[in-house]
């Protein structure tokens, strides 16, 4: 049986936060847009994370699109037509001994000598006044205001319902299988249509070194299992969002009560059927470490946790820019930490299309940047 092909001026490979933001901007500027997702939008990362907005603790390059992105958010409304249930909020990474508070400190200084001065130290005593349930032993803290969180789950609807109401086509449940590219054109073949457009752009989060190989391109990505998990209802006792510099924890209260833990504390994902396994262990030892930084936290009733699978680079960057081949970008491998760059990764790709150029730096973020590394995907 053949079948027909469905042309475009663009196809974006995944309906992430990332693919969706590409689509929503290439769409505005007028151009026919197809957006191909295997499973369903936000179905990975992009709709199982605890949809942190922040500049604290990013790595240095990522900053300036931090910033950026930062400015969206505020007015996110203006993007999507709606608000992503997006709040502002202070980012505050505990220190636990003298060695991490030292550390931030060291930090601080490295990002002032940049022009960077978003990140504060404070003492104990102001600590404890923005935490009274912090436990003793925390000695001082990193903060960041301005910072905040979004819904994931709304975000991924509203970047998808903006992306389509501009005229985008969002094609759920057909894998792209293989490309190809002659005389100018990228040809995608899937387990539903084969789409042909002059542009490509590879947002496929955890699958985009095997993606990024079809187009000819080296990246490696290793496939994670990311777990979050939400307690009971509790008092109120926290509105900025804590991490820590000595463990693995991001942690927040809602406005309901419920309290959301994280920390990049990893299940078992299956990248080949696009299923996670819960490690209990792993959110034992999460779950602790809460209870570390805030005493209150022990006994609390967990109610439930899940994960997606995200991609990961060697390098922990992203991987933003052209591709080897003409008419391919790529926009992937975000690491645990693309949620809040979401409103400004899109504008980033429409602009090196539109323009030639990104009126941000992203050299560091180029994919040829793997040409010394091992094979194609970490499993």
């Amino acid at each position: 049986m053949v079948r027909a092909t469905q042309q475009a001026d663009a196809v974006v490979v995944g309906a992430g936060l990332h693919g969706l933001s590409a689509a929503l901007y290439l769409a505005r500027a007028g151009m026919r847009v197809v957006v191909v997702e295997k499973d369903h939008a936000g179905r990975h990362a992009s709709g199982a994370n605890a949809g942190g907005v922040r500049r604290l603790g990013r790595a240095f390059p990522e900053l300036p699109l931090a910033e950026a992105a930062l400015k969206c958010w505020h007015r996110i409304s203006e993007l999507v037509d709606d608000d992503c249930g997006f709040a502002p909020a202070a980012q505050i990474k505990v220190a636990e001994s003298e060695d991490e508070l030292a550390a931030l400190h060291a930090r601080r200084e490295r990002l002032v000598s940049c022009g960077f001065k978003h990140e504060e130290i404070i003492g104990v005593t102001a600590l404890r006044a923005l935490l009274p349930d912090v436990a003793p032993h925390c000695l001082g803290a990193t903060i960041v205001h301005g910072d905040g969180h979004a819904d994931p789950f709304r975000t991924v609807r509203a970047f998808a319902r903006k992306a389509c109401a501009l005229g985008a086509d969002l094609v759920e449940g057909s894998k792209v299988t293989g490309v190809s590219r002659a005389n100018g054109i990228w040809t995608v073949q899937s387990t539903g249509p084969v789409f042909a457009a002059p542009l490509l752009i590879n947002a496929a989060g955890a699958w985009g070194g095997d993606l990024a190989a079809m187009m000819g391109d080296h990246a490696p990505v290793r496939a994670s299992a990311l777990m979050l998990m939400i307690t009971e209802r509790l008092q109120p006792f926290l509105s900025p969002v804590v991490g820590a510099q000595g463990r693995a924890l991001s942690f927040k209260q809602f406005g309901n009560g419920t309290v959301l833990i994280g920390g990049a504390y990893q299940g078992r994902a299956n990248p080949e059927t696009g299923t996670t396994a819960l490690d209990m262990r792993q959110l034992a030892r999460n779950a602790a470490a809460a209870a570390a930084i805030f005493p209150c936290m022990a006994g609390v009733r967990v109610l439930r946790g899940w994960a997606g699978i995200e991609g990961i680079t060697p390098d922990r960057l992203p991987v933003i820019g052209p591709a080897t081949l003409g008419g391919g970008y790529h926009l992937f491998g975000f690491s645990a930490h693309g949620f809040a760059l979401a409103p400004i990764t899109g504008r980033i790709i429409a602009d090196l299309i539109l323009n030639g150029v990104s009126d941000l730096p992203i050299s560091e973020f180029n994919v040829l940047r793997f040409r010394t590394f091992g094979s194609t995907v970490l499993r």
